[in-house]
């Protein structure tokens, strides 16, 4: 094996123009250099792709890189090209090629100009490419995101367990795996199927100092979502969700505020999203909204905030997007919403799952929510996760997170301690949290009754303070180590010689006062952002309001709610807006409504809240794009092509009182309708300008008025289509 005639930190130089390596790359390069096989743990940013391209740029041959994602294999290759005066340097094989671009790699690579080769492993598997690859000089073999191989990983991949057998037959060459995210559990499982028990192993710390943990009760999180990123209005954050519905919905709902944001989930075609990766890097858009299916691979080192609004399924998957922040070294704010409901949907979905992968499935979310419950230092608990400990007084970043800037309520919790690790030694390390919680709480089910529990010295003993309660002492013992999680057997739990030193000498023990994350957002469908961001009506302003409104009315000759309705003076009584884009944010306030008639309203605001020396608060109103109809572009289509309300009903699936409930909040937002063809089959123009004329002198706008007035001339379904036109004609 001949190599470039250059030392390690020169080719460094020579190829990307850096002068020193990071952390372990080095050593990494030259373990593949002298042809071992080599292990390498790094975190997110922490400069992984460099281990695997510098030595396959210094070895004859082709490196093969086997990588999960498509547009992962793109923006290496690209990274690679960008150094390299040939761009035939690197390339990836993988179903996005044309046959002619296959064969064109494949000429390229036989022919020696090629020295990184990506593929993914289906790819990997299809006869005629491991033919091809048997035919050509093989440096080394690189398994990327390596993690993927475990069922313990976060992002578990069958097609991973195959790769070991085909690099075999395809070459006797190093093999080097690389991940972000490995818990020693993980570690020893990529070990055995890779065969590579004896690699020199490489493991950085997994801490990331700069980033600041965060963890919120997920109460009102949508609007704190929109706030934060107001606040910190042209800096690059992600937010993460778990389903494809609600990305959609939060990355409207920022837009409708502002925001710079946009959707990408799996449900997207492959040049859509790479399209919208491009407009992130390239600061056109300053928000992504997405699934976990954005991100791997990403380089976007400015990523000032990742904000989760649903906890993922696994601490990994946690480190590793949270680790999208701050890549560049500066700051990186990190904060998850957590409840309870969202973990009882998480283990919902593994129902129905073998039972080994509901176990695992479990295992993992059981670390998640110790996680968010923690009371103690979270970097702490992260790095503890992944197999490193932490000084949480002293070590870098200590003080960065939620828990250590405001420490919680501690209380001395020797005897809680005492019970539960006794309880442990005396049901000598069989069982799991579950089951001492539930026997302590007197909790009747399968298990205790299977076992007999009823009979233990312990059944019942901690009844008095309920099952949050013990699972959090149980948490926080794990964490400072006086009991040991068996991950091999599920999460029993072991006494620790710490823990046995304890009950031999009890001492007093301060722990954490739990959290309550019991509740959520009650509006599920975000309806509940509206109205709720603070403040009281301000009675006097909400009169000078009303006084305005009716002399703007008058001016216009518009009836005064046509000017704002009722609950548009409310907010604007509440929130104090003083400016266009403040203004905007209020209920029933359009572009159009705040160019016509905003100006005074504004005027008489700033001047009442300088007259009264109020303080606006920070708070923001947050504007929901709930009210947008679900159905308009349907019902506009079908309104043009001039169908009945009982047409249209059968198109959207719903009824009559539905579609003109949905026609109002499309005219109420701006867009004109042609209701002409529905109008005629019961309202001649005589009837629509008897109606017309009494709108525009009614000094309210609901249709009690109009139903009182008119006693039974006309049905309450031609009052509204009577008054959606008006409003439609009249108002906009």
């Amino acid at each position: 094996m001949s190599l470039v005639d250059l030392a390690p930190q020169e080719a460094l130089k020579t190829f990307f123009g850096f002068d020193e390596f990071k952390g372990e790359q080095e050593h990494a390069i030259q373990s593949v250099l002298d042809g071992r096989d080599t292990f390498v743990i790094m975190p997110t940013g922490g400069g992984k792709s460099m281990c695997y391209q510098l030595p396959a740029l210094m070895m004859d041959g082709v490196a093969l890189v086997i990588s999960p994602l498509i547009a992962l294999m793109k923006n290496q290759v690209d990274a690679i090209r960008g150094h390299h005066e040939d761009r035939r340097v690197a390339h990836f094989l993988n179903s996005s090629l044309s046959k002619s671009d296959a064969e064109q790699v494949k000429r390229d690579v036989a022919e020696g100009w090629t020295k990184l080769l990506y593929v993914a492993p289906e790819s990997l598997t299809k006869a005629e490419n491991i033919a091809f690859l048997r035919s050509v000089r093989i440096s080394f073999v690189a398994v990327d995101e390596a993690h993927c191989i475990s069922e313990w990983g976060h992002d578990f991949r069958p097609e991973y367990r195959r790769i070991k057998p085909i690099v075999k037959d395809i070459a006797n060459v190093p093999i080097m795996a690389l991940t972000a995210t490995a818990t020693p559990k993980v570690q020893l499982d990529i070990q055995k199927n890779l065969d590579m028990t004896d690699a020199v192993v490489l493991k950085s710390s997994f801490n990331r100092d700069n980033l600041f943990y965060e963890v919120r009760p997920k109460k009102d999180a949508l609007q704190q979502i929109v706030r934060h990123c107001l606040q910190h209005a042209g800096k690059s954050g992600i937010v993460y969700c778990l389903s494809r519905k609600r990305v959609e919905q939060i990355a409207e709902t920022l837009r409708v505020n502002g925001v710079k944001a946009l959707a990408y989930h799996a449900g997207m075609d492959s040049n859509q999203r790479s399209k919208i990766q491009d407009q992130f890097l390239m600061q056109d858009v300053d928000v992504i909204v997405a699934t976990i299916a954005f991100g791997m691979g990403i380089d976007k080192p400015d990523v000032r905030f990742v904000m989760h609004y649903d906890m993922p399924k696994s601490l990994e998957s946690y480190y590793q997007e949270t680790g999208r922040a701050g890549r560049d070294g500066g700051e990186g704010h990190c904060i998850a919403f957590y409840s309870h409901k969202d973990i009882d949907k998480l283990e919902k979905f593994l129902q129905g799952k073998p039972i080994a992968e509901q176990e695992v499935g479990m295992q993992l979310l059981q670390e998640v929510m110790a996680y968010a419950e923690t009371a103690t230092s979270r970097r702490k608990f992260l790095l503890h996760y992944f197999g490193e400990e932490f000084d949480e007084e002293n070590g870098p970043g200590a003080k960065n997170c939620d828990n250590t800037q405001n420490p919680p309520t501690l209380e001395d919790r020797q005897e809680d301690a005492h019970l539960v690790l006794s309880a442990v030694l005396e049901h000598k390390n069989k069982h799991r949290m579950v089951f001492y919680t539930a026997l302590l709480t007197a909790t009747k089910n399968r298990q205790m009754e299977d076992y007999g529990a009823v009979e233990s010295a312990f059944w019942g003993r901690g009844e008095q303070e309920g099952l949050d309660h013990w699972q959090g002492i149980f948490r926080q013992l794990v964490v400072l180590n006086y009991l040991r999680k068996e991950v091999e057997t599920y999460g029993v739990l072991h006494l620790t010689d710490k823990g046995m030193a304890f009950l031999s000498n009890p001492q007093p023990l301060m722990l954490a006062k739990q959290r309550d994350f019991s509740e959520t957002d009650a509006g599920d469908s975000l309806v509940q952002t509206r109205g709720s961001a603070g403040g009281v009506l301000d009675p006097k302003l909400r009169d000078l309001l009303t006084v305005l409104r009716k002399e703007v009315s008058a001016e216009k000759e518009l009836p005064p709610y046509v000017i704002f309705q009722d609950v548009s003076l409310d907010e604007m009584a509440t929130h104090y807006p003083t400016t266009p884009d403040e203004l905007l944010r209020i209920t029933g306030v359009g572009s159009g409504k705040a160019a016509k008639y905003g100006a005074p309203f504004l005027a008489l605001i700033a001047e009442h809240v300088e007259a009264e020396g109020i303080e606006k608060s920070e708070a923001m109103l947050v504007r929901s794009s709930a009210a947008k109809s679900k159905h308009k572009v349907t019902i506009i289509q079908l309104l043009d092509r001039k169908l009945g309300l009982t047409d249209i009903a059968a198109g959207i699936h719903g009824n009559r009182d539905m579609v003109l409930d949905e026609i109002e909040k499309i005219v109420g937002a701006g867009t004109k309708l042609n209701l002409d063809h529905i109008l005629k089959e019961s309202l001649d123009e005589e009837c629509l300008e008897e109606l017309f004329d009494f709108f525009s002198e009614s000094e309210d706008d609901g249709l009690a008025s109009a139903l009182e007035e008119f006693d039974d001339a006309y049905s309450e379904e031609e009052l509204r289509l009577a008054k959606i036109k008006f409003m439609s004609e009249v108002a906009h």
